[in-house]
């Protein structure tokens, strides 16, 4: 599939974001072992075409919502590195200054407007964001992120309905890696494609190889130009693999799944090594993409180096931001 749809410029943005995303997750578990982020991360290593190519297909002021696994996603979205490393490192110059933590990350500014360790937890955020542009009469469109484990949640199929009667301009994508933790999603989905439960809503759904950008950036796009001339929402699953344990930082089990199976992908499944063999095919010079990869290796350098030298946050300000009135204050 190529993304010849996406201008010389956009696809190598669309590489520096794939690059971004693995590097960033790459780092933090020096830094985990370090001391200097606690508790534990989830990485989203092996999934970085489902992400970078949904997120290629939406405008700034476009809306996402992320799952636990939330780091890629705010990358994928054009976040700034720096805020980001030092929100998971607990600094006041994090993007949620430094209370938000690995699992809770938000960017306004690229139209994140949250992410949650609640399963499923941002389906009904992201639904709500659709309503929200359909009442303002814009044409912005709201895409969530959930995990195959999130379609078996009540929630998943009330805003799927919700979304589909009302025409909101949302587009559901199911990044199904194959494993909730370490359950094979082949013995908790009675149907094992998500996307055919679109059929239910009667709204399109589509099964996507989440390892190969452009397949991904084509169905996203698609959707995405539904969405905004008012025709309602879309289901997208693609089909992709973390190629790390559930979690880094806490011991997991590594039984439910053989080591063969994780070498496949990494070795002939890698989205990395895929999107760059494409790039190549199809005129972009290996110094061209040799600049990126070191500009992506400085900048999340850099990211770490930042959140090192940021503060902590003051104890005393532990009450800040928990509450915010919208009627404002009086005089």
């Amino acid at each position: 599939r190529v993304d010849m749809t996406l201008q010389a410029d956009e696809r190598q943005e669309a590489y520096r974001r794939m690059l971004s995303i693995r590097s960033f997750e790459q780092a933090l578990p020096k830094r985990i072992a370090a001391g200097e982020i606690p508790g534990a991360v989830h990485s989203s290593v092996g999934q970085e075409a489902a992400l970078v190519g949904a997120c290629m297909a939406l405008r700034d002021d476009d809306y996402i919502t992320g799952t636990h696994r939330s780091h890629g996603h705010p990358i994928a979205k054009g976040a700034e590195l720096a805020p980001l490393m030092a929100e998971l490192m607990g600094r006041s110059t994090g993007i949620c200054k430094g209370r938000g933590g690995s699992m809770h990350l938000a960017d306004t500014s690229v139209g994140i407007i949250g992410e949650s360790a609640i399963v499923g937890g941002g389906i009904p955020l992201a639904t709500g964001a659709g309503l929200s542009a359909l009442v303002r009469g814009t044409d912005q469109v709201s895409l969530c992120f959930f995990g195959d484990g999130a379609s078996n949640q009540g929630v998943f199929h009330e805003c799927l309905n919700m979304a589909a009667i009302w025409k909101l301009p949302v587009v559901f994508f199911c990044e199904n890696n194959l494993y909730a933790a370490t359950t094979p999603a082949l013995g908790t989905h009675a149907q094992p494609d998500v996307a055919k439960r679109a059929a239910g809503y009667d709204i399109p759904g589509v099964i996507v190889d989440g390892q190969v950008l452009g397949a991904v950036y084509e169905a996203t796009h698609t959707a995405v130009v539904r969405a905004r001339r008012g025709a309602g929402p879309t289901l997208i699953e693609a089909k992709t693999y973390r190629f790390d344990e559930h979690a880094i930082g806490i011991f997991m089990p590594s039984h439910y799944r053989s080591a063969e199976e994780v070498e496949r992908y990494r070795v002939s499944r890698d989205p990395i090594v895929l999107y760059r063999d494409h790039l190549r095919d199809i005129g972009h010079g290996e110094g061209a993409l040799t600049e990126i990869e070191r500009g992506v290796e400085q900048a999340v350098a850099d990211a770490v180096d930042y959140a090192r030298k940021s503060p902590h946050p003051d104890p005393a300000g532990v009450f800040d931001y928990l509450y915010s009135s919208p009627i404002g204050r009086a005089a």
